[in-house]
């Protein structure tokens, strides 16, 4: 079957399954290998002795190499073709997990962690460039559906997955399981990827990259230093976020002057993309924020395992499995200015039951409330993006959803950064205990040393309190520290319903897709889709 009449058939057959089957292969690998190590970041403490800001560079180099990298690989795919950078980021990505596996220091994880990020940031571009120019654009609501779900699943498989692996073997096990994946998915993609036929390709904005990509890289640093700082005045987060954020501004001003910009702010006078943007900064900065603390509820409260609390995640992606599909093919029918609001008010009735945790919250209404957000999320974020890239030009889908995109990391980023420094400061509140400071010499209260013992019973036996004293203030802690989750959730749900303003404007009327120029196979270079 020739790619054209993929493209122009209805159904996502069997040749566009194939091909997906490569793309969600790279989008497991690189998904899941997020949240697998951020379960494992407390056994690099232990392993490499070091510090939590430390080993969490782990996360942070990974983030900064993606960030780096998704400006230019609209300009790449079509220099040298998708197919061929798609392998070669498949490479970079299993390479990377690799001599993950080998480092023996924390310094080499780090630097091995940027190369996988340098592949893992393209694998999803590129994914979602191959599929559109197989799927076609009216039927981009059920590709959005095919690739959403292990996007949904990520951070709900991973934690299960890491806890698994590191309880019963190794830590490096978290990364050698990428090396079968990877192995097989370049060699499926050598066979199932149709073949590359790269055109002359706009000239390359190297002034705008000088701007853009260290900006971006830059004020990401200082949003993912916020928590461990807690506070915006620390040199390490005002100092990078500032010089970033010059530098992004100087790219906005800079960008309306060449013809072919790194990114092209112009198409923001698309009204159904500038909606269709502002309504997934906002939702990003919510849920994503605050989905986050999710399982740290489970983990510091309630005392459970990483692996259990991963499992008490998954009535979320059940939810989100659920109503993916469906939301894909009503995209593709129905205009989501009208399904779009009733999936957020799915969301708003499952994070209502999070505000109102304490110590011993049923799980099965914990549970409940998850599934009713999973399903909410199914109709949520892959509609919206559908509608974005709809309404554009063949020639501007790429750069346009690479604006989308960019916002999306940002919005993750600020959301993760905001939420954790909020429960950081709740949870300071707390009453300190009388003469018991930790290793730095600070009070030590009675919130952190409840969660300290529902993860590591062992530290009572080092508490110089009489035993019935110290039930009394671990019951207290858990107490304060449930408080402290709720009241971090009611931000989460006051910006989720923030969210309904600009999803208000979301389209109510059919938008047909744009002419794909001259032929239907020609199709966008790199739509972006960040996790």
């Amino acid at each position: 079957m020739t790619q054209q009449s993929v493209a122009t058939s209805d159904k996502l057959d069997a040749a566009v399954l194939k091909v997906a089957g490569v793309v969600v292969l790279g989008a497991i690998m690189s998904i899941l290998d997020v949240t697998v190590v951020s379960v494992a970041l407390p056994t690099f403490q232990s392993e490499f002795d070091a510090t939590y800001a430390r080993v969490a560079w782990t996360m942070t180099g990974y983030t900064l190499a993606l960030a780096t990298v998704i400006p230019l690989s609209g300009w790449a795919a079509d220099r040298f073709g998708t197919k061929r950078l798609y392998m070669v980021a498949l490479a970079l990505f299993t390479i990377g997990s690799g001599l993950c596996a080998t480092a023996d220091s924390i310094g080499q994880l780090i630097g091995f962690r940027v190369l996988q990020g340098l592949g893992g940031g393209m694998l999803m571009p590129l994914g979602m460039t191959i599929m559109t120019r197989a799927a076609g654009p009216h039927r981009i609501g059920r590709l959005m559906a095919v690739l959403g779900i292990p996007m949904l699943l990520g951070p709900i498989g991973g934690p299960i997955l890491g806890g698994w692996l590191i309880d019963t073997a190794s830590w490096h096990w978290i990364f050698l399981i990428n090396l079968p994946i990877g192995v097989i998915a370049l060699i499926y993609a050598q066979f199932a990827l149709p073949k590359d036929a790269p055109e002359p390709s706009e000239s390359f904005d190297f002034l705008g990259m000088l701007m853009l990509s260290p900006g971006l890289a830059l004020f990401l640093y200082g949003v993912s230093s916020l928590p461990e700082a807690g506070t915006f005045s620390a040199n390490k987060v005002w100092a990078p976020m500032l010089v970033g954020g010059a530098l992004v501004v100087a790219f906005v001003l800079y960008s309306f002057k060449p013809r072919h910009p790194l990114l092209d702010l112009r198409l923001f006078r698309n009204r159904n993309l500038t909606i269709a943007a502002s309504t997934l900064f906002v939702f990003i900065i919510a849920f994503m924020g605050a989905g986050l603390l999710f399982p740290s509820y489970f983990l510091q409260v309630r005392g459970e395992s990483t692996l259990a609390a991963g499992l008490l995640m998954a009535p979320q992606g059940i939810g989100a499995m659920i109503t993916m599909p469906i939301a894909g093919t009503l995209a593709d029918r129905v205009p989501i200015g009208r399904t779009v609001p009733f999936a957020l008010a799915l969301i708003v009735v499952g994070f209502f039951g999070f505000t109102q945790v304490d110590p011993q919250t049923s799980y099965w209404l914990l549970g409940g409330s998850l599934f009713v957000m999973g399903l909410g999320m199914g109709g949520t974020m892959m509609p919206i993006m559908t509608s974005a890239l709809r309404t554009l030009q063949a020639q501007e889908v790429a750069r346009g959803s690479t604006l989308v995109n960019i916002l999306q990391q940002i919005g993750g980023s600020v959301g993760a950064a905001v939420m954790s420094v909020i429960l950081t400061n709740e949870l300071n509140g707390s009453r300190p205990i009388p003469g018991l400071v930790d290793e730095s010499g600070k009070p030590v209260t009675e919130a952190g040393l409840a969660i300290a013992s529902q993860q590591r019973p062992e530290v009572l036996a080092q508490v110089p309190v009489d035993p019935s004293t110290l039930a009394s203030i671990i019951e207290r802690g858990l107490d304060f520290a449930a408080k402290s989750f709720a009241h971090t959730f009611w931000v989460g749900f006051a910006l989720v319903l923030a969210t309904f303003i600009p999803a208000a404007l979301l389209p109510r009327r059919r938008t047909p897709a744009q002419p794909l120029g001259d032929e239907q196979t020609e199709l966008p270079k790199t739509p972006v889709v960040i996790h």
